[in-house]
Formats: C-alpha cells, sequence, structure tokens
C-alpha cells in the first residue's frame, strides 16, 4: 500500500473534484482518491495505490482534467 500526497492549482468547485478524481482514478494500481478543496487556493490530492504510481503519471492524469501539480 502506498500513500501520496500532492498539491493541485485551478480547482474552484466539486466539479474540479469530480475531474480530477476521475482521472486519477484510472490510473493502474489507484484505489482511492482523496480531495481536500480549497477554492482559489491550492487543493490537496491524496492518493492511495498498490504500489507506487509515477509523479509524472499522475501530473499527466490532473493535466488531463484541466488542471495542474505544484
Amino acid at each position: 500500500m502506498s500513500v501520496s500526497t500532492y498539491t493541485v492549482s485551478g480547482m474552484t468547485c466539486q466539479h474540479c473534484v469530480a475531474a480530477v478524481t476521475q482521472e486519477v482514478s484510472k490510473l493502474p494500481g489507484v484505489e482511492n482518491v482523496a480531495i481536500e478543496l480549497v477554492p482559489e487556493g491550492d487543493s490537496t490530492l491524496r492518493i492511495t495505490s498498490s504500489a507506487p504510481v509515477a509523479e509524472d503519471v499522475v501530473r499527466d492524469a490532473v493535466d488531463e482534467a484541466g488542471y495542474a501539480l505544484r
């Protein structure tokens, strides 16, 4: 079990949370995605996975959803 935490910028609402959750959940090994939304600020993304997920893979998924890792 691996837990990784990232900071995401640009998220402002629950639609943003849903978009990022949907993209990150598609990644191999990801078991849970939790986001602490901070509108107009930097939100926290916590990923629980069966094995570590490479940061560039997470970055690409967040980018696909329309947001950016800090």
